[in-house]
């Protein structure tokens, strides 16, 4: 269980060592989202196809500290030239994934519902099973994706190993995953407490924290 917290302070740990530099690349990449956003579903659809790609730039960042060097903002970018087709399939994977979950959970809300939909209205606990499946098919998907970026761009897997590894991965380490997930939650509420300026070091760490978790379960 303790490995949960350890995953976050060692990601604490990479972000105190140039906090300027990861501070600047999220900012970027949040501007660059937002931009990306504004363009009506191709701009989704992008995001979440670049999301694995990003992703792969902290890791490569994180990496890089633990060789002897800096991290620096550039690194943001770095997963364009690391096995960058597997990466934007990885998203590809997570966003078709995800599609269909919702399609089941809309599927299954109007079975409940059925034809009745005066009664939605009324009785909102209709939407309680509707929800039960899509946290259900969700987690398993956000546990495909977890690890997938840094085992792609760190080691050189295909998408698909390297999503199929990643669950693995979190099915062996439930319990710190739990525990990892719940102080997450915790910190990043905290972190929108003070007008949002917390997660500046927030979503830094926990970045940082998809590496060190990375390297205690592949590497120990």
């Amino acid at each position: 269980m303790g490995n949960g917290w350890r995953w976050l302070a060692s990601g604490f740990n990479h972000f105190k060592q140039n906090p300027v530099a990861w501070i600047v690349a999220i900012i970027v990449w949040v501007i660059l989202s937002t931009i990306l956003s504004i363009i009506p579903v191709i701009g989704s659809v992008g995001i979440t196809l670049l999301s694995p790609v990003i992703t792969a730039g902290f890791m490569l960042g994180c990496q890089a500290q633990e060789e002897g060097d800096d991290f620096r903002v550039g690194h943001l970018f770095s997963g364009f030239s690391n096995n960058v087709g597997q990466l934007i399939l990885v998203g590809l994977l997570y966003l078709v994934a995800i599609f269909v979950a919702m399609m089941l959970v809309i599927g299954g809300f109007f079975l409940t519902v059925g034809s009745d939909m005066g009664s939605f209205g009324q009785d909102m606990s209709v939407m309680v099973l509707p929800m039960l499946i899509g946290l259900l098919l969700i987690v398993p998907v956000v546990m495909a994706y977890w690890f997938a970026p840094a085992l792609v761009a760190l080691n050189g897997l295909s998408a698909i190993t390297a999503m199929k590894m990643s669950f693995s991965a979190c099915l062996k380490n439930m319990l710190p995953g739990l525990l990892y997930s719940i102080i997450a939650i915790i910190l990043f509420t905290l972190g929108m407490i003070p007008i949002g300026l917390g997660l500046l070091v927030v979503i830094p760490m926990i970045a940082a924290s998809m590496y060190t978790s990375y390297r205690d379960i592949f590497y120990q």
